[in-house]
This record gives structure tokens, C-alpha cells and sequence, in this order.
């Protein structure tokens, strides 16, 4: 007998699969029909796959809100497109680092699908756990949530400013940088959680500073604002820049650590004072006049010369013979002086 569409039978919930058990309840039958040979299968299958679809379009929307903390590994982060850290915390991070592998991890980080790469997540922050996560070879607990650029930022900032781990140079390279990115200055306000005027004296540091000297000065953790602000009006001057510079290639300031480099540009600013010349040997003055009273002089020995101020009613006659015989007086002394003293020194004589 010829063989018919089988499976047109087995479709059939009218006819054949209702006749082999025609008092079960529809959903009994439902589930008997389920399991019968490969169809069944089949069927059990596809609703699994549609369970899990349905599991993971509820997790996507959860991640999309930052409700669920997961693990990932780290080889699929990558850092902000932002940086907002200077060098020179290495003995911090190895802190950070034995603590998560004593204790775990505490807090979560905040990444974001990659804007470009798919499969890939981009650290809005946490960058220092992610990178502990990467060193100890385990995966880092992550929030993951849809953001735009400008809440990346807002977000990367704020949590920064909550943890006060930033030294004030890193948040205002963090603020330059954004700037530099053409984020608004409200954007800049907010990320920071700084008022306008704040934000601008952050900015006029970076202006005035070169970069290469702020990047050799790195974080600088214990100078605040307020010895920066003084540091960058210095650098208005092209000679103190000069100067500055010629000091990053020493091996003193090559070989200190961020703070002991801020004060040695600082220290430019406080110039040695000179030598206070040796003091004059001062002599006191002394007077003479002549037995009739009639020609005073005072008479000044500071060692290197001696000056005579002469009155006297016939000074301008007496000044010229003096002029006239000044010679003839020299020779007399030198005379005078080899006989009184073999030696050759002269002794003091008016």
C-alpha cells in the first residue's frame, strides 16, 4: 500500500494523535506530541534557543542600564579615549593590586560597548582595576552600559573627582584634553564638577606651561593649585622657559621623583644672592691745620687712596704749588722712607 505524507498526519491534532488518547486534556496532548521521535527534538530545540535569545535580550537591556555587574576578560577592554592620568604612580598600583588579590575586587568598573570594534568594551573608568585584573590574569568586574561620547566623559570625570585620587595637574590635563576634543565647556564643568572660573585657571596652567615640561613633571601628588598658578606665570618669561627646559635633561631632576621635580623648576624662581662684596676698610677721617690756623685740611685713608680737602684763604695759590711740586715732594718721600726704613716699607707720614 502506498505510503502517504506521514508527517501530515502527525500534524494532525484533530485526527490521528487525538484518536490514541481522545479523554487527555489539550495540553497533555501538547506535551505528548512534543516528545514524540524527532520532531520532538527538533521542537525542544528551538525552544531553548528561543529561552536563551529571550535570556539574553534581558540581560542586554539590564547591562544597557547598569544593572548587572559581569565578569570580563580584560584582553577585550580597551582604556578611554580620554586619558586622565599622569605617570609616577607605580608603588599605588602595586598597593592596588595586592589588595584585589587578597581580597578581590570590591567595586566594579564602568565600560562601554566599543563605538567601533564590535565584541569590544571601552573603560569609561576603572582603568587602574582593569589593568590589576590584567596583571593577575583574571577577569574584571564590569558595568556595562550604552553611552555617547559626552556621558563618557561625564562619567569618566565625576567618579575621578568622588574618589580624590587625582592630583589637581592630572584634572586639569584631564580638562586640557577635553578641550582639545572640542567638548563644550559646560561638558568640561560637569565632567569635573568645577565651576567656570575654576575650569579657566585649570586651562590658563596648561597654556602657559609647555608640554614637554608638564609631562616631565608628571602628577606632582602634593602641589596644589595654587604653587602651580604661581609656576606657570614664570613661564610668560621665554628666558625662564629656556632655563626650565635645560633642566629637564639633568640627571638630578631625571632622577627625582614627580614632587622633588616640581621644586627644582620651582626652585629656578629663587636666584642665589650674590656675594656681598668685602667691605671697605673705612678709616676715620682726620683733620690737621697749620700752627697759625690759617689752612685746615681733612684727610681721608681708605687704603687705596687718600684724599685731601684743603681751606684756606690763599687755597687756589696753595693749590697750585702743590700741583707744581708734587714730583720733587715724591722723590723727598722716597728719599726719607730708604733711610728710616732699610726694609723698603714706607712708614705713614702726612
Amino acid at each position: 500500500m502506498a505510503r502517504k505524507n506521514i508527517l501530515s498526519g502527525l500534524m494532525d491534532d484533530s485526527k490521528k494523535f487525538t484518536a490514541v488518547n481522545s479523554e487527555a486534556p489539550a495540553e497533555a496532548q501538547a506535551l505528548s506530541f512534543k516528545g514524540i521521535g524527532a520532531l520532538g527534538a527538533v521542537t525542544r530545540s528551538i525552544d531553548a534557543l528561543s529561552a536563551r535569545a529571550e535570556s539574553a535580550k534581558q540581560l542586554e537591556e539590564k547591562l544597557a542600564n547598569g544593572e548587572t555587574v559581569i565578569d570580563l576578560d580584560p584582553a577585550l577592554i580597551e582604556n578611554s579615549f580620554v586619558n586622565d592620568r599622569l605617570g609616577g604612580d607605580d608603588e599605588r598600583f602595586q598597593e592596588l593590586v595586592e589588595a584585589i588579590r587578597q581580597r578581590g575586587q570590591d567595586s566594579p568598573i564602568l565600560v562601554r560597548p566599543h563605538p567601533i570594534l564590535s565584541g569590544r568594551y571601552q573603560i569609561a573608568f576603572g582603568h587602574r582595576r582593569a589593568r590589576a585584573a590584567r596583571v593577575l590574569s583574571r577577569p574584571v568586574r564590569a558595568v556595562v552600559k550604552a553611552l555617547d561620547d559626552r556621558d563618557h566623559v561625564i562619567a569618566q570625570g565625576q567618579e575621578n573627582s568622588a574618589r580624590a585620587d587625582l592630583s589637581f595637574i592630572e584634572r586639569t590635563m584631564f580638562a586640557h584634553r577635553l578641550e582639545g576634543l572640542s567638548f563644550d565647556r559646560e561638558t568640561i564643568m560637569t565632567a569635573l564638577s568645577a565651576d567656570k572660573t575654576t575650569v579657566s585657571k585649570m586651562l590658563s596652567v596648561t597654556r602657559r606651561i609647555p608640554a614637554d615640561v608638564l609631562a616631565a613633571l608628571e602628577a606632582a601628588r602634593s602641589v596644589g593649585r595654587d604653587r602651580w598658578h604661581d609656576l606657570s606665570a614664570l613661564f610668560d618669561d621665554g628666558a625662564f622657559v629656556e632655563t626650565a627646559r635645560a633642566l629637564l635633561a639633568s640627571s638630578a631632576f631625571l632622577d627625582a621623583d614627580p614632587d622633588r621635580r616640581f621644586e627644582l623648576v620651582e626652585a629656578l624662581t629663587k636666584r642665589e644672592p650674590s656675594p656681598a662684596k668685602p667691605a671697605k676698610v673705612s678709616r676715620a677721617a682726620r683733620a690737621w691745620q697749620n700752627s697759625a690756623g690759617t689752612l685746615t685740611a681733612k684727610i681721608v685713608d681708605d687704603g687705596k687712596q687718600v684724599t685731601f680737602a684743603l681751606r684756606s684763604d690763599k687755597i687756589s695759590a696753595f693749590g697750585a704749588y702743590l700741583t707744581e711740586n708734587l714730583e720733587r715732594m715724591y722723590e723727598a718721600f722716597e728719599k726719607d722712607a730708604f733711610r728710616s726704613r732699610p726694609s723698603g716699607v714706607a712708614s705713614e707720614r702726612v
